[in-house]
């Protein structure tokens, strides 16, 4: 394929998937603007390295994949979180509302979180994950099943004191 055709492909995506960018990146740093700068700025690099992309079929996985370090580079350069409660009182919509869920997702390394975000709240494949992450799928399966683990025994850790 050519570039001005792998371009306006990658331009479809973006503008199809904004909604999904967005919510990625507003997991990691949880604020709106910062989300919204991340998305700007994953879009840019998106348009800019459109000529690498090599399979057409994967350019989902492959923005995804740069929302993902995008926002890891944001973060590295920040130094301050914004707590769940603290979203909640600035009241702040997002379409991932269970803030217990969210909070629970701080206990998560990068890695863990952004399977669970893919895999749970943007409904991608395995195969798709690992393309994203440059990880080997039965790797993607372990560290899916490990941060699930992670995550129930997090969100029932309470429930269990207060049943007693």
């Amino acid at each position: 394929m050519n570039l001005p055709t792998i371009q306006k492909l990658v331009e479809q995506e973006l503008l199809s998937n904004y909604a999904s960018m967005y919510r990625l990146a507003y997991t990691y740093v949880k604020n709106e603007s910062d989300a919204m700068d991340i998305v700007q700025e994953s879009a840019y690099l998106a348009i800019k390295h459109a000529s690498k992309v090599r399979n057409p079929d994967y350019i989902r996985t492959w923005i995804f994949r740069i929302v993902i370090n995008t926002a890891l580079s944001s973060l590295r350069q920040k130094t301050h979180e914004i707590s769940a409660e603290k979203i909640v009182e600035q009241g702040q919509n997002d379409q991932y509302t269970d803030f217990d869920i969210i909070e629970a997702l701080n206990i998560l390394n990068d890695k863990e979180r952004a399977v669970i975000l893919l895999r749970y709240f943007e409904d991608c494949r395995l195969q798709d994950i690992a393309d994203a992450m440059k990880e080997n799928l039965n790797t993607v399966k372990s560290i899916l099943y490990r941060s699930l683990k992670k995550l129930r025994v997090e969100l029932t850790e309470g429930e269990i004191c207060h049943e007693t």
